[in-house]
């Protein structure tokens, strides 16, 4: 069984905190099925990969993808990148991930170039990400979270208790609430993957039940260029709108 890595450190009134989505990603990446897929995508006499995750929240789920990069690619190479609106799990992320890849072998691991305040994927060179993660804000809401003043409010100290718990209300909120049926930020993500995603590009997309996951599917195959896309992880035993899938979307 391959080790969670450590986030201890993190601040969890301020950044997502893993829950049974991001352990769903986890589980889904280290699959035999899975890893077996992306050591065909990347083998190790192409050039070195691009790992990109959007949305890090406490960089567990990327630094779990540095610490075992032998494992889950057959090689070590990798450079990997984080990218979150929210500045404070930007820094959580970093942190993470240098602990986790100081922790692993040194023959395991592969690199951390950076961990991006960003708008999903568009500081990022076009055709230049080879595997994508992303565990999306899924939940529907009547609305997407107000993002004004985050700015502001990152570069202060000097709060008031309850314009504390205003930063940290909202900076939760860009983690979960994904407005109508969940889907808002997932379809700008899905609009951006035929321009970010090489032509060996793969992206693992987590949704919830009321995301109309066979809907997507549905779509993406229809985009030009001949895509593909696949369930490769599910929590089946959850009931309701919180049953969780994992989409694999490649270009055939």
């Amino acid at each position: 069984m391959i080790p969670t890595p450590s986030t201890s450190h993190v601040n969890y009134n301020r950044v997502y905190e893993p829950a049974e989505d991001s352990y769903l990603l986890l589980d889904t990446l280290s699959a035999p099925a899975e890893t077996a897929f992306l050591h065909d995508r990347c083998p190790s006499t192409t050039v070195s990969p691009l790992a990109v995750e959007v949305g890090t929240g406490s960089g567990v789920i990327l630094a779990f993808i540095a610490a075992n990069a032998e494992r889950l690619f057959g090689r070590n190479d990798l450079a990997t990148i984080g990218i979150d609106v929210n500045d404070f799990a930007c820094r959580a992320t970093a942190d993470t991930l240098n602990l986790a890849i100081k922790e692993a072998p040194s023959d395991q691991a592969a690199m951390f170039c950076d961990s991006i305040n960003g708008d999903l994927l568009a500081s990022l060179r076009p055709k230049s990400v080879d595997i994508l993660v992303c565990n999306p804000p899924y939940v529907p809401t009547e609305t997407l979270p107000n993002e004004d003043n985050l700015d502001d409010f990152a570069d202060r100290e000097d709060f008031a208790s309850d314009e504390a718990f205003e930063r940290d209300s909202r900076l939760l909120a860009l983690a979960y609430a994904g407005g109508a049926d969940g889907m808002q930020i997932t379809n700008r993500l899905l609009d951006q993957l035929p321009e970010a995603l090489s032509d060996r590009g793969v992206a693992y997309i987590l949704l919830c039940a009321q995301n109309r996951p066979e809907a997507v599917k549905e779509r993406i195959r229809t985009w030009a260029g001949g895509w593909s896309a696949a369930t490769v992880g599910s929590s089946g035993k959850t009931a309701g709108w919180e049953k969780l899938c994992i989409l694999r979307i490649w270009r055939a």
